[in-house]
């Protein structure tokens, strides 16, 4: 098992090389309670989702704290010649459709995070949020499944400022440099729902504790208090994948 800062393998080191100048030109990124962060052993990082920028600023984040961001991946990208051998290399997960656990089997895929020791990161809302003013919105079970899984940790995490970087479906803004403040929270109370058969209504149960923590991490970063009712795109006839109209 490799954690912590032994991690920073060659391969991290070449990658770190061009996203950490890349996104230190762009903006400061601030790093609050990151000793939160496990320094060893697997976990789920669950994070708020509104800007394509996203998994870089969350990548950046997990580099300063000393854990290296694994991504679930589509498993065709490892079969394309030099990014699947980068993939490889990095360890990261791969799985059938990516941003879930399904299509694959969910409990190999959670062997190899374990095994592994890895720090994997699975966006709740599994798409960029459609709350016009970027709360997030309800979650999916992808994160809290593969928490419940493989029996590790998972760590809700809010982030806000990429939306001046690369605004929701927008455009880059280069200039001037951004802030972007990151918050990590305590791991998710899932005690409740460990080693019980899941289904639909534990799922959704969890990952609603785990959208309120991030939601709570995310009303202390903006200093102002989320809608009572977190946004529903069903609700709302969105489609929730792919471009949409946020006004």
């Amino acid at each position: 098992m490799t954690t912590g800062h032994s991690e920073k393998t060659a391969i991290w080191r070449l990658l770190a090389s061009l996203v950490i100048p890349l996104m230190g030109a762009l903006s400061k990124i601030t790093i609050l309670d990151g000793e939160k962060v496990p320094a060893t052993g697997a976990f789920v990082l669950a994070p708020n989702h509104y800007s394509e920028i996203d998994p870089l600023v969350v990548g950046v984040a997990m580099w300063k704290v000393g854990r290296m961001p694994r991504f679930l991946a589509k498993a065709s990208l490892f079969k394309i010649p030099v990014l699947g051998a980068i993939m490889r290399a990095s360890k990261q997960v791969p799985v059938e459709r990516a941003g879930t656990v399904r299509g694959a089997d969910p409990l190999a895929t959670a062997r190899q995070i374990t095994e592994h020791g890895l720090a994997v990161i699975i966006y709740p809302e599994g798409s960029l949020t459609r709350d016009p003013n970027y709360w997030p919105m309800r979650g999916k079970f992808g994160a809290v499944r593969m928490a419940l899984d493989a029996d590790i940790p998972i760590i809700p995490m809010a982030h806000w400022g990429a939306q001046l970087v690369l605004p929701r479906y927008g455009r880059l803004s280069l200039f001037p440099r951004k802030k972007i403040v990151v918050k990590y929270g305590d791991p998710v109370d899932l005690s409740a729902y460990r080693g019980k058969p899941t289904n639909t209504a534990l799922l959704a149960d969890a990952t609603n504790l785990v959208m309120n923590d991030i939601t709570a991490l995310l009303e202390d970063l903006r200093g102002e208090k989320a809608p009572a009712e977190r946004w529903d795109p069903t609700a709302m006839h969105q489609s929730e994948t792919g471009h949409f109209d946020g006004a």
